[in-house]
């Protein structure tokens, strides 16, 4: 499905990566839009059941590609520092790809919506309960 990587000690177990991704707090998302453009977003984001989950207004452009194609890659960046000497830069990364979809369940929502609020705003539990749109990636 993908090329293999280059780096091969730069690789990670799946279960680095989702350390990487359990401890960061942001991410880019990565749609494709009907004019083949592709449309990278930042986001906050938790990471449960197993699921990258997010929240989002009920429309816009990250939701109009969705629609048009659901594949999405999710990129996590932690740890970064510029090692100027070195023309480089030292961090931590995991990439995952998957597919996007709406959760309409409500007692779903309801437990992706928590897990966002636990992790962001855990003082706002009450007044962070609010109407949006929950989606998850899945592999």
């Amino acid at each position: 499905m993908f090329n293999e990587i280059k780096l091969k000690d730069r690789a990670l177990s799946n279960e680095k990566a989702i350390e990487i991704v359990e401890k960061s707090s942001f991410g880019i998302l990565s749609t494709i839009g009907e004019n083949g453009y592709p449309y990278g977003v930042p986001l906050n984001y938790t990471y449960f059941d197993n699921c990258i989950c997010f929240h989002c207004a009920r429309e816009g452009q990250k939701l109009d590609n969705i629609d048009f194609n659901n594949k999405v890659s999710f990129c996590v960046v932690t740890k970064s520092k510029v090692l100027g000497n070195e023309f480089d830069t030292d961090y931590e990364s995991a990439i995952a790809f998957g597919n996007a979809t709406v959760i309409t369940d409500e007692s779903e929502k309801k437990d992706i919506l928590l897990s966002l609020l636990n992790k962001f705003s855990a003082d706002y539990l009450k007044s962070g309960r609010i109407n949006v749109k929950i989606l998850i990636i899945s592999a």
